[in-house]
């Protein structure tokens, strides 16, 4: 295993192939399955602070998704929303998981989303509930200028120089993401820069990027397929990244939702307050999945 996340007894890693390329995950516990997706710039190495107390409620499963972390990066791949769902679709084939409980974080709750509605849309009930923290949607406006330029094909080019330059400056924006940079835990620059210099990176960032305005024009007509489902949304108070007023248009599409604010976290509450963040979702696993919030 990379050493960003040690296994122990109760985490294993393990590797499945699709389309030809290798997708790394990590999985822990017993019981009903439960899907972790990363965020824009993560992986697996996000869940360090939750995979175990989680597993204690679940089989959890936490993906490197094509492109991020240790898995592949295969060239050419298509980045959109839609098909980052369908290749979590076969992923869930290719490991045996019927049906999940699926929980993601900013990007990955855009594609928990897309997921949730491609199954919904065809009468399978592969994703029973969503838990979607700080997720990107259609109402936050925050990065709209800079996804249009990165992901523009003039930026695409310029992207993997520009993360040779930014590679010492990697503190500077993780802790921007934080609510208070005194809680990054020890290590964590070290574990996030470890992967994201594996070559090809960039380019699949890129490849996101560019799908980003047509994608999120296309959650925001995928949410009717989802009105009826069981949702927790984990909002936090200081999100510099997607921000916390856009909650209130999502819930409105999702009227079986239950919001949750944790105050004072930034776009990372799983990492910055993860005791709080594992009992709030803990408390949701444990309800029964047709009961929806309270």
């Amino acid at each position: 295993m990379h050493s960003s996340l040690a296994e122990t007894a109760k985490i294993k890693e393990y590797w499945v192939t699709l389309d030809g390329y290798r997708i790394r995950y990590l999985r822990s516990g017993s019981g009903a399955p439960l899907l972790l997706i990363h965020g824009l710039m993560g992986y697996s190495f996000s869940w360090r602070f939750n995979i175990e107390a989680l597993a204690a409620h679940a089989t959890v499963y936490a993906v490197d998704m094509p492109g991020m972390g240790f898995s592949d990066r295969p060239r050419g791949i298509d980045c959109s929303l839609g098909k980052s769902a369908e290749r979590l679709l076969r992923f869930m084939d290719a490991v045996g998981i019927k049906s999940a409980d699926v929980l993601g974080t900013s990007q990955g709750g855009a594609v928990a989303m897309m997921l949730a509605a491609g199954c919904a849309s065809k009468d399978t009930e592969r994703v029973r509930r969503l838990i979607l923290v700080a997720p990107v949607n259609p109402w936050s406006e925050q990065g709209r200028f800079l996804t249009r330029i990165a992901g523009s094909r003039a930026g695409r080019v310029m992207l993997p120089g520009i993360a040779r330059w930014l590679r010492p400056r990697h503190r500077y924006f993780l802790q921007r993401m934080y609510g208070d940079p005194v809680r990054i835990p020890p290590g964590t620059i070290e574990g996030y820069s470890e992967a994201l210099m594996v070559p090809g990176t960039f380019e699949h960032v890129g490849g996101i990027l560019s799908c980003w305005q047509a994608d999120l024009r296309q959650l925001e007509s995928a949410l009717a397929q989802i009105r009826e489902m069981p949702v927790l949304l984990i909002c936090v108070s200081r999100d510099p990244a997607v921000y916390p007023h856009s909650a209130t248009q999502l819930r409105q599409r999702l009227p079986n939702c239950e919001l949750v604010i944790l105050e004072g976290a930034g776009h990372l509450p799983y990492e910055e307050m993860p005791a709080e963040f594992n009992r709030v979702v803990a408390e949701f696993l444990m309800k029964s999945p047709a009961s929806g919030p309270s």
